[in-house]
């Protein structure tokens, strides 16, 4: 018998119990379905993380007061950030690596507009730099200059989603709103940004830090500074010179006592990549356990098969069909039941990955189609094999006396 009579022999065998047949091949569909489509949210995740991070500014580093939980550190009191550590560390000929400086300090309010209120998440009082370090692009208006600062005008630069909430419609620039009892000039609107994860990066007020300061969060210490090196490639060294500046204005001469933390997006990147590795894998792991499940079901299901067809085995095997056929003709039913579950679970998959799913927008996984498809198919020739050795091997005699 060659193979396209064995295929047709299957397939009639498969045809002859239609809902069995589906039955099975759900099983290996919602495995190989599963696999796809968890590793595409894995992948998705992973690729919105990293846009998130990158839209804070390839080449910025953010310094914060304290020493984290690091078993390292022997600091024993922590100074807080201030504006004359800004100043120090714009210093050209101290750090040649570092493009700009900005000192920030944030607070949250309620801001309105002609009787309409939006709460808002981050009122941040800085310098011009922060929008280039920050990769903080204006859709509307402009930014504030370098002369808003010296004279502490109350003008602002507000997020998409601050613009939407207070405005609706109504082009914002130009307008005012009130935070507390302090007005503020909108001068421009930032194009949107996303989500970082805890915040939005899009529900903000920017404004002069002078002016924040004397309306909100007073004169003293800053939530951090943030700084930019004039390219990715001297990340590593800004870090250093901003290291060493910052252990000078602390009085600290042991890099273990640093009471004061540095990062940057590339670290970031860094930490998620490795968790996002491990969440993938995590995915992928339970995922594979449909499949194993598939295939389980693919074997029960060929017992039963080989049982029901007892007869019929021993007919075929009275009139010389050899081992060989009655093998490969149980063997390719489990084939086929796998690659035409798996055939399904790819599509199903593909459709899934055009919806959200837990906010996440899934991104399909190439290597991940081809390899739950592979592995669909192996496991129905791994788990097809026993019944079909077991079909094959039936003793004639014995199969024509089976009712």
């Amino acid at each position: 018998m060659n193979p396209f009579q064995t295929l047709l022999f299957a397939l009639g065998g498969l045809a002859a119990n239609k809902i069995r047949s589906l039955l099975t091949m759900l099983g290996v569909l919602i495995g190989v379905a599963a696999v796809i489509l968890l590793l595409a949210v894995g992948n998705g995740s992973s690729a919105a993380v990293k846009a998130s991070i990158t839209s804070l500014g390839a080449n910025s580093l953010t310094i914060t007061s304290g020493t984290g939980n690091s078993s390292t550190s022997t600091a024993t009191s922590t100074k807080p950030l201030t504006v004359s550590d800004a100043t120090a560390l714009a210093d050209t000929t101290k750090a040649p690596d570092i493009k700009s400086v900005a000192p920030e300090v944030s607070t949250s309010g309620t801001a309105i507009y002609q009787g309409v209120s939006h709460s808002v998440s981050s009122i941040i009082g800085t310098y011009t730099g922060y929008f280039e370090a920050t990769n903080s692009k204006v859709d509307k208006g402009d930014y504030f200059s370098n002369d808003d600062i010296l004279n502490d005008r109350k003008v602002a630069v507000i997020g998409s989603t601050t613009a939407t909430d207070l405005f609706g419609t109504v082009d914002p620039v130009g307008k005012t709103i009130t935070i507390g009892s302090t007005p503020f000039k909108v001068v421009g609107v930032l194009a949107t940004k996303g989500s970082t994860g805890l915040t939005s990066s899009d529900d903000v007020v920017v404004a002069p830090l002078t002016t924040v300061q004397n309306a909100f969060t007073g004169f003293g210490s800053l939530t951090q500074i943030v700084v930019e090196a004039t390219s990715s490639s001297a990340i590593t060294a800004a870090t250093s010179e901003i290291s060493t500046i910052m252990m000078n204005q602390h009085g600290i001469t042991s890099a273990t006592a640093a009471d004061f933390q540095i990062s940057s997006a590339t670290s970031l990147l860094s930490t998620q990549a490795s968790t996002n590795k491990t969440f993938t894998v995590l995915l992928g792991a339970v995922a594979a356990i449909s499949l194993l499940v598939g295939g389980i079901g693919i074997t029960n299901i060929m017992l039963v098969t080989v049982t029901e067809r007892t007869r019929e085995i021993g007919i075929r095997k009275a009139i010389g069909a050899p081992k060989g056929v009655i093998l490969s003709q149980f063997l390719a039913e489990a084939v086929l039941l796998s690659v035409f579950g798996a055939g399904l679970g790819v599509i199903v998959a593909l459709i899934g990955t055009n919806f959200t799913i837990v906010s996440i927008k899934p991104v399909i996984m190439p290597a991940s189609v081809w390899g739950s498809f592979g592995i669909a198919v192996a496991i129905g020739l791994f788990f097809g094999s026993y019944p079909a050795n077991r079909a094959a091997s039936l003793r004639p005699i014995e199969a024509l006396r089976h009712e």
